[in-house]
């Protein structure tokens, strides 16, 4: 341990322990550590100074948690034992040529079909409430990442795809995606009738908490199950350096909730029944600390996305 931080620790403990004598005593006795200078009577010629310095280093020292503290997998393996992988494109498009945007992302989605990419539309949808003019699309990959490389390769040199972006990208103001994987409580997404309007509820969390996210979804989720209320689809980016902000695929350590509700009145009851059940207190308590970020909008599915 560096040296000035070990010196800051041992003063910061000392200070406790002058300020309350009686529960460190209890808590000394506990540990079997003395509380003067004095050698032990296990022979053991080493001053208090040390012993201190070496319980404290103890607790730092990763090594003293054990096997359960070493994380022998990645998260993608812990959080999903699916094959699929998705995708989900976010396309700020320019006011005046929403209607031709749409007409056309309606061909390709067919054309992506035809061509036999491999990719599955699974949700198209502009945002109603949240950033304006903004279209997002979620494509399903069965078959995980050979799917989606042999789908990418066809849409970089394919000319009907050629021509179909140089005409897309006249009509957007900026773009991105990301690839994600779907978490392994969550239902698959599946095409719905009627109409409906979702949720998509995005969250940037801190690097390292992605699991602990999922065991408190884990079990919060059946709180969110009633009055008709749909858990679409749950999905985590987990692709680069865990401490990367951005990298080829996108943002890291994001997560989506994507929730169907029959309207806006539906939402508000649903949310405020979770509410009044034991424990969804605890889920938002438990993960609201793991948040650095967080965004929803409302969507609004185009006429040929299979989510309705």
């Amino acid at each position: 341990m560096n040296t000035p931080v070990m010196a800051r620790v041992l003063r910061s403990t000392a200070g406790f322990a002058l300020r309350n004598k009686t529960r460190v005593a209890s808590f000394v006795s506990q540990r079997c550590l003395s509380t003067s200078p004095v050698l032990q009577d296990d022979g053991e010629k080493k001053s208090f100074a040390t012993r201190q310095v070496q319980f404290i280093k103890s607790i730092f020292d990763k090594s003293d948690f054990g096997p359960y503290e070493i994380q022998k997998e990645s998260h993608s393996s812990q959080l999903s034992d699916k094959e699929n992988v998705y995708e989900i494109q976010f396309h700020a498009v320019k006011p005046e040529d929403m209607e031709e945007y749409l007409k056309q992302f309606s061909k390709f989605q067919e054309l992506m079909h035809e061509k036999k990419t491999g990719a599955h539309l699974i949700g198209s949808f502009t945002v109603e409430i949240g950033d304006q003019d903004e279209a997002i699309h979620i494509w399903e990959y069965k078959g995980g990442y050979p799917v989606l490389n042999n789908a990418t390769e066809i849409y970089r040199t394919d000319q009907d795809f050629i021509n179909f972006r140089t005409s897309r990208n006249k009509m957007l103001r900026y773009r991105k995606n990301q690839i994600l994987l779907p978490f392994n409580f969550w239902p698959a997404p599946v095409p719905r009738e009627g109409k409906n309007i979702y949720e998509m509820r995005s969250y940037t969390l801190k690097p390292g908490s992605m699991i602990e996210w999922s065991n408190c979804w884990a079990k919060g989720l059946r709180y969110r199950q009633d009055n008709d209320e749909v858990a679409v689809c749950g999905l985590f980016t987990d692709l680069g350096d865990l401490f990367t902000v951005h990298h080829m695929w996108g943002e890291q350590n994001v997560v989506h909730h994507l929730w169907g509700y029959k309207d806006l009145q539906t939402r508000k009851e649903t949310r405020e029944m979770a509410w009044s059940k034991p424990g969804w207190d605890e889920c938002v308590a438990y993960t609201v600390p793991l948040i650095r970020q967080m965004k929803s909008r409302i969507l609004i599915p185009t006429p040929f996305s299979p989510v309705q």
